[in-house]
C-alpha cells in the first residue's frame, strides 16, 4: 500500500494525486505549528498545574467545530467551486496568521491565534472528506459529477462502480492512502521542526509554516474545479442524490440538502462504532499523561506514544488488504471489539509495560476505522449533502475525543480502573452496533401492511 500511495501521491495528472500532494502539505504544517506551540504550553510543569492547561487546551480543540460546523457545511454544499476555494483560503489564511503568531508567541494573542489556526485546520479537514469521492471517481471537471447510487450493502472485495461514481471499493482505499500520507508525513516533518526549534526557538518554526501553508494554497489552485451535482444548472442534479438501501432511501431536495442526508442508518451506527475508537484514543492518551507522572514513570510515555501512532500506521496499512474480505461495517467491528479484548486483558494482567501494547492495538483500531467509517459517509450521503455532513461526523468526532480525555484530566484514574473503563465502553458500543444494525435489517424484512 506505501507504494500504491507514493504513486498516486506522485501522479499529478490524476485529481486523487493533486489532493494527497495538498494533503501532504496541509499536514507536514500542523506537524510544524504543533512543534511550535507545545513546549510554551506544557512541558516544564507538574501534573497538577497541568491539568489547567489541558482542560483548556481540550476545549479549544473543540471550539472550532462550534464554528466551522454551521457556517462552512452549506457553503461548501451550495456554492460552485467552493470546495477548491475552500481549501486554497485555508492554507492562505493560515500562512497569514503564521505570520503575525511568530511574533506573539509568547504573548496572551496566542490564544487567539491558536484557535483561529484549529479553526482553519478543521475547514480543510472537512472540505477534504467531501472532496475524495469526487476526486477519486476522476470524472471531468467539467463533464458530469459523480453521481452516487448504492442498493444494499456492499459486498467485500473489488466493486464495480456505479456509472458516473467511485469504486465503493477504492473510497476506502483512498481514505487509507491519505491516512497513511499523513502519517508518513508527520513523523518526517517532526524532525526538522524540532532541529529549528532546538536550533533558532519557536518563532523561525511558525516562519517556516508560514512558507508551508503558502505553498499548500498554490498546490490547492491545481485541484479540479468540482460542485456538488444539486448547483449545476439546466441538470435535473437532485434527481441523482439518490441513496437506496433495502427499506431506507432519500431522494430529490431532501436527499441532497436537507437533514436525512446524514440519518441513513448506516452511517449513523458507523458513526456509534467510529465515537467508541475516539473515545479510546482520548482517554488513554491522558490517561497515560498523567498517570506515567504520577508513577514516576514517565520514561515509558514516548514509547507508548510512538507505539500508537505506529499502531495508526499498521491500521491504515492494513484497510486495503481487510476490504479484499470485509465490509466496511465488518472492519468497524473488528475495529471497537478487538479494542475491547485488548483493554480486557490489559487489565488482568496490570502494569505499565503492556500499556504499550494496548496503546499500539487502540491505534490500530483507530487507524483501520477511519478510512472505513469515512468511505461509509462518502458512499451514503448524496455528493451535494456532504460538506454539512462532514462537518457534523467531525464534530461529534471530536466532542467525543474531548470527553473521552477529559475524564482522566479531572478524575485521578488508575491504569487498570481505566482499562477496564476502555473495555466496557468497547463492549457496549460493539453490541450496541451490531444489534441496531441486525434491528434495522428485520425491521426492513418484515412484511408491511
Amino acid at each position: 500500500m506505501v507504494r500504491d500511495a507514493l504513486a498516486d501521491l506522485l501522479d499529478q495528472k490524476k485529481p486523487f494525486g493533486r489532493l494527497a500532494i495538498v494533503h501532504v502539505v496541509m499536514t507536514a504544517g500542523d506537524t510544524l505549528l504543533t512543534v511550535s506551540l507545545a513546549g510554551s504550553l506544557f512541558f516544564s510543569i507538574s501534573p497538577e498545574a497541568a491539568k489547567g492547561r489541558v482542560i483548556l487546551y481540550l476545549l479549544l480543540t473543540m471550539a472550532p467545530f462550534a464554528v466551522v460546523a454551521p457556517l462552512l457545511g452549506p457553503v461548501i454544499d451550495r456554492s460552485r467551486g467552493a470546495r477548491r476555494a475552500t481549501v486554497v483560503a485555508s492554507a492562505l489564511c493560515r500562512a497569514v496568521v503564521c505570520l503575525v503568531l511568530a511574533d506573539g508567541l509568547k504573548s496572551l494573542l496566542i490564544f487567539p491565534e491558536a484557535f483561529t489556526m484549529l479553526v482553519l485546520s478543521k475547514v480543510y479537514l472537512v472540505t477534504k472528506g467531501s472532496l475524495v469521492p469526487l476526486l477519486v471517481a476522476g470524472t471531468d471537471p467539467a463533464g458530469p459529477e459523480p453521481s452516487i447510487t448504492v442498493a444494499g450493502e456492499a459486498a467485500p472485495g473489488p466493486q464495480t462502480a456505479t456509472v458516473g461514481g467511485p469504486d465503493p471499493d477504492r473510497l476506502a482505499t483512498a481514505n487509507a492512502q491519505l491516512g497513511l500520507l499523513a502519517s508518513l508525513t508527520a513523523f518526517a516533518a517532526s524532525l526538522p521542526a524540532i532541529a529549528v526549534l532546538k536550533l533558532f526557538g519557536g518563532p523561525w518554526v511558525v516562519r517556516l509554516d508560514m512558507v508551508v501553508f503558502a505553498v499548500g494554497a498554490v498546490l490547492a489552485l491545481r485541484l479540479p474545479l468540482k460542485r456538488a451535482a444539486a448547483v449545476v444548472p439546466g441538470r435535473p442534479a437532485v434527481a441523482e442524490a439518490v441513496v437506496d438501501d433495502g427499506g431506507w432511501q432519500a431522494t430529490g431536495p431532501l436527499a441532497a440538502l436537507g437533514p436525512s442526508a446524514s440519518t441513513h442508518p448506516e452511517v449513523t451506527f458507523a458513526l456509534s462504532a467510529m465515537s467508541v475508537l475516539k473515545f479510546a484514543v482520548g482517554f488513554l492518551t491522558f490517561l497515560l499523561a498523567f498517570d506515567l507522572r504520577r508513577l514516576h514513570a514517565t520514561v515509558w510515555y514516548g514509547p507508548t506514544l510512538g507505539l500508537s501512532i505506529g499502531g495508526a500506521v499498521v491500521g491504515v496499512l492494513l484497510v486495503p488488504r481487510a476490504r479484499r474480505i470485509f465490509t466496511e461495517q465488518q472492519v468497524l467491528t473488528l475495529a471497537v471489539w478487538l479494542v475491547a479484548a485488548a483493554a480486557a486483558g490489559t487489565a488482568v494482567v496490570g502494569g505499565v509495560v503492556i500499556q504499550t501494547l494496548l496503546a499500539f492495538t487502540i491505534g490500530l483500531a483507530g487507524g483501520a476505522g477511519k478510512p472505513a467509517f469515512d468511505a461509509l459517509a462518502q458512499r451514503y450521503i448524496p455528493t451535494a449533502a456532504q460538506g454539512r455532513g462532514f462537518a457534523r461526523f467531525e464534530t461529534r468526532l471530536q466532542l467525543i475525543w474531548v470527553v473521552g480525555a477529559l475524564v482522566p484530566v479531572v478524575v485521578t484514574t488508575p491504569l487498570t480502573s481505566g482499562d477496564i473503563i476502555i473495555a466496557a465502553v468497547a463492549a457496549v458500543g460493539g453490541l450496541s452496533y451490531m444489534t441496531g444494525r441486525r434491528a434495522v435489517r428485520h425491521l426492513r424484512a418484515a412484511p408491511r401492511r
